[in-house]
């Protein structure tokens, strides 16, 4: 997550834009951590959620926001006494001094308020947005400490007291450079302070220059024309200034306000965010969406990172389950097959047996072995192992019950290795299933399903008042050729989608020999394009469990081809006649 100088600077440049000389109407604490400040600007009312909660710091413009409690804590009361009406006169970000702007991770709200005797003065609003280090704080206009919605003490912090009184100071960063600074001094202090650090040159960047993350340090690497991991000491003079000449373009783009707020995404899942295009991001595989601001692009991230947390923590509880269920299939499979690897021994003992009774007459008893010849084997000589208390009648009968034994072990193991198989392929496609669930719906489903299948009890499960929400429809996507192609989240889903929603002359995908989703291709009455098909295949590959994998062979079939199993797990089909072909895995067309 890039949440660095440049994503800050980007949203300083927005709420200048929207906020400036608007008043605050309303002061709000719906959280420890977090104020939400009405604002009115020009007859609108715009909502400023600030967040110093550690694992989630961020500063973003919202539509909605939530009531205030019915009791509002001591930050809070500061707040509407000193700026509850306040009006925002300037925005800035800060630089190693609060009064001077540059690249850090701190914005400050300068907000123009008359007092309790009718004078007008100044208070700064100064938020903090440095992971366990985030704080939001109420300063006088001479930086004297007011209030803050954490206090840090002396036990806590041995750099800086952050109590009501104490003056207020940014923490010292003397180990690392400001930008706009450096930027002015020129390219020799630029080299200077680089090669300070004998590391690679982008952890020296991010390790040098204030506001620099370590994506931010690869790209301007990338802008450069040089390697991210080259050590600074074997930079040509001709790669600092090409180093140099990037980083003034940079800090250009941030004194012009030149930003493309954007979210880097991995087939569908947000992997990175940043305030500019991060050509160090431009992989296959991977995609880019822009956005008109930063607080859009935080609201989307952190809306898609805490909704995947809050279904990882609700489907805990069928992940453990799967996990245990799995492990002990998979272990159970590998003794059924071991077990009927020993069977193999079957037809040695059927052939003892016979060649017992054929050449047994030559024994006179006492033996402790026969040596004859194998009719079975082109006549070549066999050992029979004998037991010298039995006759060799007995020791032929002997083999033939060892022979009947293991018979009945082997087709007991036959039927047994293919329940167990079907077994371990259906918990790997609840595993699938679970990796794309969306909401409480799809998870209930799941639920659903292992209740069936006897994995879980009808009553298994977190607290059923919250599941209200409906489950997610198939995946659709739309190909080149503008046919619908459909995706199963779920084994029911799947189902629906082989025996219900596909036509039978639409088209069906599946990963080979591993599980994972239904494609249905709905054709109708057209033929298959080639380039539909090799679509429809990539998406079958992705979202199988073999996704991760860089080929992926997948089956594709008519649907009329489709059978259902009898007494089957839903979703389990089998097919005599299909095409194959080997994709390359895509989560989008």
């Amino acid at each position: 997550m890039a949440y660095d100088g440049f994503a800050v600077a980007a949203t300083v440049k927005e709420l200048n834009d929207r906020l400036l000389m608007g008043s605050i109407s309303k002061v709000a604490q719906p959280e420890k951590d977090e104020l939400l400040l009405s604002i009115k600007k020009d007859r609108k009312l715009l909502r400023l959620l600030i967040s110093a909660d550690p694992s989630l710091p961020m500063l973003r413009l919202k539509e909605e926001g939530e009531l205030s409690k019915p009791t509002a804590p001591s930050f809070c009361m500061s707040l509407r006494k000193h700026i509850g009406g306040g009006r925002i006169v300037r925005v800035y970000q800060p630089g190693s001094e609060l009064s001077k702007e540059g690249l850090e991770r701190i914005i400050v709200f300068e907000i123009e308020h008359m007092d309790e005797l009718g004078d007008t003065g100044i208070k700064r609003l100064s938020c903090e947005l440095m992971g366990k280090y985030s704080n939001i704080i109420l300063l006088r206009e001479d930086g004297t400490i007011i209030d803050s919605i954490r206090h840090v003490g002396m036990l806590t912090s041995s750099v800086r007291e952050v109590l009501p009184g104490r003056s207020y100071f940014i923490p010292d960063q003397s180990k690392k450079a400001d930008p706009r600074s450096l930027r002015r001094e020129g390219a020799l202090a630029f080299k200077e302070r680089i090669t300070e650090a004998q590391q690679s040159l982008r952890k020296a960047i991010y390790m040098s220059i204030t506001g620099f993350s370590p994506i931010m340090a690869e790209e301007l690497c990338v802008r450069a024309g040089l390697d991210p991991d080259i050590s600074v000491r074997d930079l040509s003079e001709e790669q600092y200034e090409s180093l140099f000449s990037a980083f003034s373009s940079l800090m250009d783009m941030v004194e012009a306000g030149e930003f493309s707020p954007n979210i880097i995404y991995e087939g569908d899942k947000c992997v990175e965010f940043s305030a500019i295009h991060l050509s160090c991001m431009e992989f296959e595989g991977y995609s880019e969406v822009c956005y008109e601001g930063m607080s859009e692009v935080i609201s989307r991230y952190y809306e898609e990172r805490s909704k995947a947390g809050r279904i990882r923590s609700w489907s805990e509880d069928i992940r453990h389950v799967l996990k245990q269920l799995t492990e002990r299939c998979a272990k159970k499979l590998e003794l059924q097959e071991q077990q009927y690897a020993d069977s193999e021994k079957l037809d040695k003992y059927r052939v003892y047996g016979e060649l017992l009774n054929t050449y047994g007459y030559e024994l006179k008893g006492g033996e402790k072995e026969l040596v004859c010849e194998n009719y079975y084997d082109e006549g070549r000589l066999i050992t029979i192992p004998l037991d010298t208390q039995l006759s060799a009648r007995d020791n032929a009968k002997r083999y033939f019950e060892r022979y009947q034994k293991l018979k009945r072990t082997r087709e007991a193991l036959d039927i047994q290795i293919e329940e167990s198989r079907q077994s371990l392929y259906h918990l790997e496609s609840l595993s699938q299933a679970l990796s794309m669930a969306e909401n409480e719906g799809d998870l209930e489903a799941i639920r659903k399903e292992m209740q069936q299948s006897g994995y879980i009890g009808s009553h298994s499960g977190k607290d059923k008042k919250r599941r209200t929400e409906p489950a997610s429809e198939p995946l659709h996507f739309v190909s080149s050729d503008g046919i619908d192609i459909y995706v199963g989240r779920n084994n029911f889903q799947n189902e629906y989608l082989s025996f219900t929603f596909a036509a039978p002359n639409d088209w069906w995908f599946h990963a080979k020999g591993v599980a994972g989703s239904h494609v249905i291709a709905k054709t109708g009455a057209r033929e298959l394009p080639d380039r539909t098909c090799l679509e429809a295949a990539a998406l079958a590959a992705y979202y199988s469990r073999a996704g991760s994998e860089p080929k992926v062979e997948v089956d594709y079939v008519i649907k009329k081809e489709l059978r259902r199993v009898p007494k089957a797990a839903p979703g389990y089909v089998i097919y005599h006649t299909n095409y194959s072909v080997v994709i390359e895995p895509r989560g989008k067309i």
